[in-house]
């Protein structure tokens, strides 16, 4: 099976980062590249996902008028990419509050940004987490989603 960068991402997150406050820094990440590498990840792959963890930086610090508008149309892109029940799943985390209207935005650029077909609601969830990981103050709907997560996967396990 092919790994995709969100498979690379969940491996990155459960091996590495669970039990850290921060994403990786810049540092670090050429030890962590080795250890990807040896896990059997392709190079490209592993670029493209510290560029994805960047681009959750980069967001996590924009804010604005434009961010917080709490309507949202999806364009025709982000329909075919998140189907019916992800994009209900998006708005049932923003109206029982883990997501903020910002986040929200975040969390759909981010699913975007991975470049994949179709995103369902499971890998949504992880894409939830990282982004919630990565954005001060969010730690409350950080530990709420990380309890989804990980209590969903059990139950598949």
């Amino acid at each position: 099976m092919k790994e995709t960068v969100l498979d690379l991402l969940m491996f990155l997150f459960e091996n590495y980062m669970e039990d850290e406050d921060r994403f990786p820094p810049q540092n670090e990440r050429a030890g962590l590249q080795m250890k990807l590498l040896e896990a059997g990840f392709d190079h490209d792959e592993i670029e493209h996902a510290f560029a994805w963890l960047e681009g959750v930086l980069e967001q996590g610090s924009e804010t604005g008028p434009e961010r917080d508008q709490a309507f949202r149309i999806y364009s025709e892109d982000e329909q075919m990419m998140l189907d019916v029940d992800a994009r209900g799943f998006l708005m049932q985390l923003e109206q029982i509050g883990v997501l903020s209207p910002s986040a929200r935005e975040t969390v759909i650029e981010r699913a975007m940004a991975l470049g994949e077909d179709e995103i369902d609601v499971e890998r949504l969830k992880w894409i939830v987490l990282l982004v919630l990981f990565a954005k001060p103050g969010e730690e409350q709907a950080f530990a709420w989603m990380e309890d989804l997560v990980f209590d969903d996967a059990a139950v598949l396990h």
